[in-house]
């Protein structure tokens, strides 16, 4: 019985994705729920699982853009598992001259994105199908022929230059990172924050952390709190502005700026008012490591009502980040430096951290954010006192 493969919806609005890349050959036999392609819609990528067991005919080809609902392959399903199977396609390389094919050329399969830079540098197609000994050229072997074929590069770019196409994330973030710029009055007020108690208290669960899951206590965990805190005395911070009305929001939604291969993601922690410091931290990290697989969902990517950004964990010691629209602010975290500081008319060395607020100038007055910052500065420097957090949290989730 033949199971047509069909894309999936990615979420409402989204008409048409691109084939990031078939996990599997044309062919090849999988067990049934295997991960065998991926998808990459102008928010994430996502994975499509064989619905049942047996061989994969491919219909559609990497690079392609198609719609939802449309068939881009087949299952055979109950057809018998071969003895010896064929390698997964991201793993087929051969790395050295292969004899020249005798089958003509046109039996060669040039994927779209493959064909746009052979005709973009001038190349043969026949000359990469020979050195890769392949029956069809992708993206990845166009690449590879141009980084160790610099001579056969006829490009009217200088020589030395690969032109490759944004992929629909990093266009769709590029549009958006623009719009910003254009549609809001953006300003960003600064702060310092002692970090003292917070490293503390991260030094004296860090390893219990690692131990039970794997992972290091964060600090953005901290920071979400914070500023879910601080919404209560400058709940503008929490609003968006729509039209010609102002939304209020009664719950504090973090998008948290996260790095995954296709670029720049923002995934949200709900509720996060509702939420102790531990727990948070948990979503984060689970957050984290969906994004580093290329695993987010669009549910993961709902827009919230506020994001954070931590340049820290990059070595930042300063910046402006850029709002995240439609919402009105945005915090950013940077590194934390030992400093010398005066406390009480001595000198001492402390760890400190620079915040950022960009925040939309239409909706927030410069009292607020300034005022939400130095709230959320006093919230950190006093975990313990404020109510942030406690150990009590901390002991209770590490038993």
């Amino acid at each position: 019985m033949t199971i047509e493969i069909k894309v999936p919806s990615p979420g409402e609005s989204i008409t048409q994705v691109q084939i990031a890349s078939w996990l599997v050959a044309n062919g090849q036999y999988v067990e049934r729920n295997a991960e065998i392609a991926e998808i990459e819609s102008d928010k994430a990528t996502l994975a499509i699982s064989a619905p049942e067991s047996g061989i994969l005919t491919i219909v559609c080809q990497e690079g392609d853009t198609v719609n939802v609902g449309q068939v881009i392959g087949s299952i055979e399903a109950g057809a018998a598992k071969p003895l010896t199977e064929s390698a997964p396609v991201a793993k087929t390389e051969v790395n050295t001259p292969a004899p020249i094919v005798s089958e003509p050329a046109k039996k060669v399969h040039i994927s779209p994105l493959a064909k746009n830079i052979i005709a973009e540098k001038h190349l043969d197609s026949a000359e990469i199908s020979k050195k890769f000994n392949a029956g069809r050229i992708l993206r990845k072997n166009v690449l590879d022929f141009l980084a160790g074929n610099d001579a056969q590069n006829q490009t009217t770019d200088r020589p030395g230059v690969i032109r490759t196409k944004m992929s629909p994330l990093r266009q769709k973030l590029a549009e958006r990172l623009v719009s910003v710029r254009q549609n809001t009055a953006m300003l960003t007020t600064f702060n310092e924050v002692n970090m003292k108690e917070i490293m503390q208290i991260k030094g004296k669960y860090n390893e219990a952390f690692k131990q039970k899951f794997g992972f290091s206590l964060g600090l953005v965990s901290f920071f979400a709190k914070a500023c879910a805190m601080a919404m209560k005395d400058f709940p503008v911070i929490n609003a968006m502005i729509d039209g010609t009305d102002i939304v209020q929001h009664e719950f504090v939604d973090i998008n948290i700026a996260v790095s995954s291969p296709k670029g720049l993601l923002t995934p949200i922690v709900r509720s996060v008012h509702e939420m102790k410091v531990p727990q948070i931290e948990l979503h984060i990290k689970e957050l984290g490591a969906k994004a580093a697989k290329n695993r987010i969902t669009m549910d993961d990517l709902s827009i919230g009502t506020f994001t954070i950004t931590n340049g820290g964990v990059f070595g930042s010691m300063m910046s402006t980040p850029i709002i995240n629209p439609p919402q009105s602010a945005i915090l950013g975290m940077h590194k934390i430096s030992d400093r010398a500081m005066v406390v009480n008319g001595a000198v001492v060395i402390l760890p400190m951290m620079f915040i950022a607020l960009s925040y939309d100038h239409r909706l927030i007055d410069g009292k607020e954010s300034v005022g939400f910052v130095v709230k959320v500065k006093e919230y950190l420097e006093n975990p313990l006192t404020t109510g942030l957090t406690s150990l009590k949290e901390f002991d209770d989730l590490l038993g």
